[in-house]
């Protein structure tokens, strides 16, 4: 099992090659889940896994549905999109794009994605929305927001969510879940913890102050290192890779081309 101890940022998860070691590891991951939600008086079924696949081969993929998944999180939209076509035969396998989108790949997250969660400009808004009037879909979307105050990371500064959030009403096709955030990559949660209240206290707010502040329920917080964390801080949904997949090739940077931090 790839059990980090203690729960801070990992980089040496082996690779899980079999079903039988991603089932390990996804129970292993739900398991500390289940802990972490009872330290914090939750309900477990209040918290979503939402698998991260970026880089992970098709067979890989095909094992982690056979273990149960039916959603997985990707950076790139083109190696979603190669990978929803070539799993297209797995109907109930759903793709959330979890990275950085510009304008001109909205057309392809509108063709397959199931959800984004790194919306942060009126301008992919108005791209996504008009696709996906297109394609006769809606998508339902996260707003990022970048807690940390990290020039390399991508996301809206909090103090421009809230008008953010008053703009989005305008987008019929776009199902506003929730806020997004990628926390301080630390081992000291003195440093990591905030980033999560910040997103929660910034929820709580657009609940009261934005119109339809209602639809945003939902905080997608915490990674394969900071997790536990992340929901004792009130995460509803957690971005696991590394830590069910295994240790990726490449450094965080290859993923990233435009120099912006990692997302799962």
């Amino acid at each position: 099992m790839n059990t980090p101890s203690p729960h801070a940022p990992q980089t040496g998860y082996a690779t899980a090659a079999t079903l039988d070691e991603l089932r390990a590891n996804l129970a292993d991951i739900r398991a500390r889940i289940d802990a972490a939600c009872a330290r914090a008086g939750r309900a477990p079924d209040t918290v979503r896994l939402l698998p991260v696949s970026k880089t992970v081969d098709e067979a890989r993929i095909r094992l982690a549905y056979a273990a149960g998944c039916r959603e997985l999180g990707e950076n790139k939209v083109q190696e979603a999109y190669g990978k929803w076509q070539a799993m297209s035969d797995l109907q109930d396998l759903k793709w959330a794009v979890i990275g950085h989108l510009q304008t001109n790949k909205a057309k392809v997250v509108a063709r397959f994605a199931a959800e984004f969660q790194a919306l942060d400009s009126l301008r992919v808004a108005e791209a996504l929305d008009r696709r996906l009037q297109d394609e006769g879909r809606a998508l339902d979307v996260f707003v990022q927001v970048n807690t940390s105050g990290e020039a390399s990371k991508f996301g809206l500064a909090p103090d421009a969510v809230l008008d953010f959030a008053r703009a989005l009403p305008a987008f019929s096709a776009l199902r506003v879940r929730g806020l997004m955030t990628l926390a301080l990559f630390s081992s000291d949660q003195q440093h990591v913890r905030p980033c999560f209240q910040l997103l929660r206290t910034l929820r709580d707010r657009l609940r009261q102050d934005a119109p339809s502040g209602e639809r945003f329920q939902e905080l997608s917080m915490g990674m394969s290192g900071d997790f536990e964390w992340a929901i004792e801080e009130g995460a509803t949904t957690v971005r696991v890779g590394q830590a069910i997949f295994g240790s990726r090739a490449l450094p965080d940077s290859h993923y990233w081309p435009e120099g912006a931090s990692r997302a799962g």
